[in-house]
């Protein structure tokens, strides 16, 4: 006779985290246990089989509030418990600590949140929050419909990220080598303050620049581009999605491909944009951490140059 299967106190715990969010109709995927990556397989080794049998289905579209579902994933494994932030409905505003790579002194998440309130007039908004392992938080706001608000890095502030479409985040209750996620503030779900889904959303551009012709001289085309983009820091003002900061980020984006596909050196591309941003009047070390997170991200994430 078979003995019934053990299900361990973690299992259950983070089972019931995860029906917890299916209740509040937050679809949720299973993570790996004790980390923050989705299980399953990624798209170049899919194989077209089962729930991929019509394509490639990602963790978002994957995600579900069904308690069947929900209890089938988690019933045996300690899955840990992401929550498909953008079929969620939810913004979730991600208040980082600085990296250690990080110049000393350089703002928290929260304290650039704080000055972003107060400089917009409002106070610290009352929501649901969880604390990070890092010592973060996650703010959690409900997305203002009719708008597709997608995932952002460090674009309307230092150390601030935001999770939507394309993003998740992961569940209170859960852990990692790092730590907990807990709740810290058990408030309701607050809508998006008008102020900051204004930040984050784009507002119409002007005519942008004529797009470069292909050409063979990789080198050329990373000089034509450096000098356009340190122009249009150069340009820059304060405030708003297009303010100084979330300029520099963007143009610093741009040419990190450049970087990635081994076309301009990176002190290069570094020295001349950090001088960009400090001629509109941001602080030299707000341009460092800017401009170090915008190389980081696009040289590990660069799409290769012949499918760019």
């Amino acid at each position: 006779m078979n003995e019934p299967r053990t299900v361990s106190l973690d299992t259950l715990h983070l089972l019931a985290a995860a029906l917890l969010c299916g209740e509040r109709g937050w679809p949720v995927i299973p993570l790996i246990p004790g980390a923050k990556r989705p299980t399953g397989h990624p798209e170049r080794s899919c194989p077209r089989t089962g729930r991929c049998s019509g394509g490639h289905r990602t963790p978002e579209q994957r995600a579900t509030t069904e308690p069947d579902l929900i209890q089938t994933a988690w019933a045996h494994h300690p899955y840990n418990v992401g929550i498909a932030t953008g079929p969620a409905g939810l913004l979730v505003v991600d208040l980082d600590v600085p990296k250690e790579e990080e110049q000393e002194g350089a703002p928290d998440g929260a304290t650039s949140f704080e000055a972003l309130c107060e400089r917009h007039g409002q106070p610290f908004p009352d929501t649901y929050q969880v604390r990070t392992p890092s010592g973060g938080r996650h703010l959690y706001f409900t997305a203002p419909r009719g708008v597709r608000l997608k995932c952002s890095v460090k674009r309307i502030a230092p150390n601030i990220d935001t999770r939507a479409w394309g993003g998740y985040v992961v569940a209170a209750g859960c852990t990692t080598p790092q730590g907990a996620y807990e709740v810290a503030e058990a408030a309701p779900v607050a809508a998006l303050p008008a102020w900051l889904a204004e930040l984050l959303t784009e507002s119409a551009k002007p005519a942008e620049p004529p797009t470069l012709a292909r050409v063979l001289d990789g080198s050329k085309a990373a000089r034509t581009a450096l000098e356009r983009e340190c122009a249009v820091i150069r340009a820059a003002r304060e405030g708003g999605p297009n303010g100084r900061n979330a300029t520099l980020h963007r143009s610093a984006c741009k040419v990190a491909r450049f970087v990635a596909w081994g076309h301009i050196d990176r002190r290069t591309v570094e020295e001349a944009i950090q001088a960009a941003g400090e001629s509109t009047g941001l602080p030299a070390a707000e341009c460092r951490t800017t401009i170090h997170s915008a190389m980081e991200w696009i040289v590990a994430h660069a799409t290769p140059r012949e499918v760019a």
